[in-house]
């Protein structure tokens, strides 16, 4: 089913689309996530990306539990949108030698993740409002403030070392 599917007629089935969108980029995510924590060599980075792993498994949840919340079976719809940016990730950081820059490679792959999911999530909550589900709205707003607060560390880690070390 594409965006503008002709499955797509009502705005509830256009939220539905969208969470199965999240719900397979989120699947993705943890499935790229331990190769990027293995090629990682700053320790803060690894750990940083370790505990967003773990939110990652527990967004996958949530996604779950609203999908349940709002009667709909948890399903996923291909995002090539994520396989994109999953993809260049991959192949920018198979082209890097030096660790420095790796880890700065990473950072910034997993910066272009985040805002993907930001925008996805900040849809959602605005629909499931719109759509009368403060519950919904709720339960996915956790996920967006964690999606943000993973952008937020990984650019003070780039800021502050990372891009320092990758420049020397």
């Amino acid at each position: 089913m594409g965006l503008f599917s002709k499955d797509i007629k009502t705005f509830d089935d256009l939220f539905v689309h969208t969470l199965q969108d999240i719900y397979y980029a989120e699947k993705k995510i943890a499935k790229s996530l331990p190769t990027m924590i293995e090629k990682a060599s700053d320790p803060q980075l690894k750990a940083d990306f370790k505990h967003h792993l773990g939110e990652t498994e527990n967004h996958i949840l949530r996604v779950e539990e609203v999908f349940k919340m709002h009667g709909a079976k948890p399903k996923t719809t291909k995002c090539p949108a994520i396989d994109g940016i999953i993809d260049e990730a991959d192949e920018i950081a198979g082209d890097v030698a030096d660790p420095h820059v790796l880890d700065a490679a990473l950072i910034a792959a997993a910066q272009a993740v985040e805002h993907y999911e930001m925008t996805r999530y900040g849809t959602l909550v605005a629909w499931a409002k719109r759509l009368g589900r403060p519950d919904c709205a709720s339960v996915l707003a956790k996920n967006l403030t964690e999606e943000k607060n993973a952008d937020s560390k990984l650019t003070k880690l780039a800021e502050s070392k990372v891009n320092l070390q990758a420049a020397e």
